[in-house]
């Protein structure tokens, strides 16, 4: 064991020890499980101020805004106070908000946060609500299921709202100066990122993420040219397999090779920025940037498609976290709150609001909507996850911790392989250390 996992393991094994006490304290305070700080909220009369924070104000902002704006003028006695908070933050606002007070009554709450938030008893349970109102029978099912295996398996504690998947850009006018197919194999990939890179021009054929958010775009293409088809072997991780550690290796190993040096600080803001001024050959990121990318470049000078296969012919992508809202327990207007997540999962919001973002709706009447197949990237993503073709590893979403294993501790540590400081296999070592233990404490509080 290194002095790095030590620490890392340390710290992140304090963190679910802390949740737990959290929980359990809410629960002997609630004597009923009622919330934080035992906290159980009240419904209110369905009227007056609820407050709602975007979980990804920078990129989400105006759409929420037009939707609060047709809320509000379909229910006249509800005003809806937004909050903004950035993507990296949004968890530890949430984390603080519990501990010291000041919750919203609605929440953006990714499946990648879920299991934190639920296991600290914040969330309201939501089940009844949607079997009894409009939204039944209305949410597509692999979505629900992903947010409730992610709150722990039996109840549902968010409203799924849309599907993200993760997709390969790439700009066809330089590969067709180049004479380079689409990137729709692995060897095809790195062929057109050796080809397309001319340093001494600036110019890059592919640009990868090592700043934010670095650690499931490199899980994810590590498993897609493994095709390695689960994260666990039983309650062990397969993330250090040696068909893993060659996949990273060769996929960190394109850094400053075929992508530009600024990549090892750069998150998806910035990564996506920088491919649109359309020096750079490829850009793996997800739906929710295909309208920014349209915007820059217009529809004829590039294409989104799903990850691409191994030479066999199989399609391995890891999960994109479903993303939702959530209705907090310490609310005190929770039927006006909950009007507001209706509404905003119903046909017509959820289908603006997933337009906007270019992601799959979560709705099944929006998910039929014209504009679905008129964008080509949400059209095949969502064709390669109803046709049997894609092989979904999911990620640890259900452990409490899971978010500061993939970006506190191992962030930095990703870093260090793509400067060769580290090398893949002591990096996939390490983080496989971190997720077995974590996955075994998690096994150990479940009993």
């Amino acid at each position: 064991m290194t002095i790095r996992t030590r620490i890392g393991r340390g710290r992140t094994a304090a963190a679910l020890a802390v949740v737990t006490t959290l929980a359990l304290t809410a629960t002997a305070c609630g004597d009923d499980g009622s919330g934080a700080g035992g906290d159980r909220g009240s419904e209110g009369s369905g009227k007056g101020e609820i407050t709602f924070w975007d979980n990804n104000t920078a990129v989400r902002h105006d759409i929420w805004q037009e939707i609060i704006k047709d809320f509000e003028k379909a229910n006249p006695g509800i005003e809806v106070k937004y909050v903004g908070v950035p993507a990296e933050s949004v968890q530890s606002k949430y984390d603080t908000a519990i501990q010291g007070g000041g919750l919203p009554d609605v929440g953006g709450v990714g499946a990648a946060m879920l299991a934190g938030i639920a296991a600290q008893d914040a969330l309201e349970p939501l089940d009844d609500r949607v079997t009894r109102g409009p939204l039944n029978d209305k949410l597509n099912k692999n979505m629900v299921e992903s947010v409730r295996a992610a709150g722990g398996g039996k109840q549902l504690f968010t409203v799924p709202t849309s599907a993200s998947n993760g997709v390969l850009y790439y700009r066809t006018d330089l590969f067709r100066e180049a004479g380079l197919d689409a990137p729709t194999t692995w060897p095809k990939f790195y062929e057109a990122a050796e080809r397309l890179t001319d340093e001494g021009n600036n110019r890059f054929g592919y640009t990868i993420r090592g700043g934010e958010g670095s650690i499931a775009q490199a899980l994810d293409a590590m498993y897609g040219q493994s095709g390695i088809g689960s994260f666990w072997d039983g309650d062990k991780t397969t993330v250090n397999k040696p068909e893993n550690v060659k996949a990273l290796e060769k996929y960190a190993a394109l850094y400053k090779k075929a992508t530009p040096a600024a990549d090892l600080n750069n998150d998806f803001t910035k990564m996506n920025a920088q491919w649109d001024n359309g020096r750079i050959g490829m850009l793996s990121h997800n739906l929710g940037s295909y309208a920014d990318h349209v915007k820059a470049l217009g529809e004829d000078k590039f294409r989104g498609i799903p990850s691409p296969v191994v030479k066999e012919g199989v399609r391995v992508q890891v999960s994109n976290p479903v993303d939702g809202l959530g209705l907090f327990k310490a609310g005190k207007n929770k039927k006006a709150a909950w009007k507001f997540m209706e509404f905003a999962a119903s046909h017509k919001a959820n289908s603006k609001w997933n337009e906007s973002a270019g992601a799959i709706p979560a709705n099944t009447d929006a998910a039929r909507d014209p504009w679905v197949n008129r964008a080509e990237p949400t059209r095949l993503a969502a064709k390669a996850l109803n046709d049997g073709s894609l092989k979904i590893v999911q990620l640890p979403y259900h452990l409490p911790d899971w978010n500061t294993i993939s970006k506190a501790d191992n962030e930095p540590e990703f870093q260090k392989v793509l400067l060769g400081k580290t090398s893949a296999r002591a990096f996939l070592d390490d983080l496989a250390e971190e997720l077995n233990e974590a996955q075994a404490e998690w096994r150990e509080q479940k009993g």
